[in-house]
């Protein structure tokens, strides 16, 4: 028997799944097609009778990814017509549990709310709580920055920001129905969802639309200011064949061609500058500055915040890259050049003296290192360093726990968090990933009810960890998550100190 649910919009039929409703495929937004592309989005048009909520809504569109290895990354049917989200609840009734909302990673580029490895099922009933999880804009479609060459067109240069930031009006007007509380309200996601949820904690837009922040493999970093984001712009343009003068041309092209077209620009500009782009861009007006410099000065001072990394981050992109696993001495300092400039090689020496005697200082092992503080450790720092001037529940992590996959190689890469806290590491796949057994199990109640303390009063503390403190700059006391779970005051210290004045 299905579960009715009356949203603002019209009346929505979900499923029982177990001990949850489950609601998929519901849409927050207009679709953000013809006229409205590149645009803000806009309050989805209501419905009359009762609309089925079975089925996951389509991806935004994108290019395959080179991690077929990993289970679970397949995104199924893919449309510009890509702004739903799906409702995980214990109970559609007057409950008022805690809500948690899920912004999914890949790189701003790719991903979706519907792949197999977000089952948030256990999580969901483990802890009572009303689970959302959000499909946004991605790609040049989410965040091109046209303003930089016409401000006159009404474009946003942030589209898949102010996505999310509608996902989150939708819960704060809709989650009463579906059992959840508007008023506690904990933003959560990985790699480019952890990004993002640093990106909103920079947003005054998205003030007041949550209550809690945890941002897992990404803080508030990731953002290009306009002038990269003119040049991402001009680029794509020339690979369209496009003028400057005939933007207009962009509306009538294919979603598909302007995918392909975004990877020959990524290409062109990594050979060129090694930057990241597609992405949220200071604009003025969305982003009126860096998001860690308005989280530095106080605008989300109310939010607790929950931020950390995984230890060997970069490890997991090595799937992508096999020449890194091969690196020479000259070839460490190349990339590393291109990544941080003349800093390079007294980074690289600081990483080498950190590591003598107890970890390796092969090239390979130093730049996966290096690149893995650079783009995810230090920024979860740097963010929890911000936080932590104004709000006194913040708490930082780093996970230790090493996949089994390529006989371990990949130690505690990217990604290896996901299924300890969705509680997933026993279903089908997962395991390959992460290891089972007893161990992984105790991780992964640890990980979940520390995920679900948090979202039901701002800490994370519970009794299956060691007392977690908060974060302050004098102790920097850091959650290790792994075989045994433990607290460390400033873990790999010197390597922290070899970014001062890079990052």
């Amino acid at each position: 028997m299905g579960v009715k649910v009356e949203t603002q919009a019209g009346r929505a039929l979900g499923i029982r799944d177990g001990e949850l409703c489950v609601f998929r495929g519901i849409p927050y937004a207009k679709p953000p097609v013809g006229p409205l592309r590149f645009r803000a989005p806009e309050p989805a048009e209501p419905w009359s009778g009762v609309r089925d909520a079975s089925a996951f809504g389509p991806a935004a569109p994108q290019a395959p990814v080179g991690l077929d290895g990993i289970p679970g990354m397949e995104v199924g049917e893919q449309s510009e017509d890509c702004l739903t989200l799906n409702v995980f609840t214990p109970a559609a009734d007057a409950g008022r549990r805690p809500v948690m909302v899920w912004i999914h990673g890949g790189a701003f580029i790719n991903g979706s709310s519907s792949q197999r490895m977000y089952d948030f099922r256990k999580l969901a009933a483990r802890g009572e709580l009303v689970i959302v999880s959000i499909n946004y804009r991605l790609g040049a479609l989410g965040f091109l920055h046209l303003a930089g060459l016409d401000a006159g067109l009404g474009t946003t240069s942030n589209a898949a920001l102010l996505d999310q930031i509608a996902a989150l009006g939708w819960v704060r007007d809709n989650i009463a129905a579906f059992g959840g509380d508007p008023q506690r309200v904990t933003i959560f996601g990985e790699s480019a969802g952890g990004m993002s949820v640093g990106a909103l904690l920079g947003t005054p837009a998205a003030r007041g639309l949550f209550h809690g922040a945890i941002a897992q493999s990404g803080a508030a970093n990731r953002v290009m200011d306009a002038e990269a984001g003119t040049r991402v712009v001009c680029t794509l343009l020339d690979e369209l064949g496009i003028e400057p003068g005939e933007l207009a041309r962009l509306w009538e092209l294919p979603a598909e061609s302007l995918v392909e077209a975004q990877g020959r620009c990524a290409q062109r500009l990594n050979a060129a500058v090694g930057m990241r782009f597609f992405g949220p861009v200071v604009d003025g007006a969305t982003l009126r500055e860096p998001p860690l410099e308005a989280i530095r000065g106080g605008l989300s001072r109310a939010v607790p915040v929950l931020v950390g990394a995984t230890r060997d981050e970069e490890k997991l992109f090595g799937l992508m890259d096999p020449k890194a696993w091969s690196l020479d001495e000259a070839g460490l300092l190349r990339r590393v050049e291109k990544r941080v400039g003349t800093a390079a090689r007294g980074l690289i020496e600081a990483y080498r003296k950190a590591r003598e005697g107890n970890r390796s200082t092969e090239p390979p092992e130093l730049y996966f290192a290096i690149e893995t503080d650079r783009g995810y450790r230090m920024p979860a720092v740097r963010l929890a360093e911000a936080q932590s001037l104004h709000q006194p529940k913040t708490f930082a992590y780093l996970v230790t726990w090493e996949s089994p996959l390529r006989d371990g190689t990949l130690g505690a890469c990217h990604g290896i968090d996901v299924p300890f806290v969705l509680g997933s590491i026993g279903r089908k796949g997962a395991n390959l990933f992460t290891g089972g057994g007893p161990a992984a199990e105790r991780l992964s109640e640890q990980m979940m009810d520390a995920w679900i303390a948090f979202a039901r009063g701002g800490d994370p503390n519970h009794p299956g960890l060691p007392d977690w403190p908060s974060h302050e700059a004098s102790r920097r006391a850091t959650m290790l998550l792994g075989r045994d779970c433990e607290v460390a005051d400033a873990p790999l210290e010197s390597e922290r100190e070899a970014w001062q004045g890079i990052l």
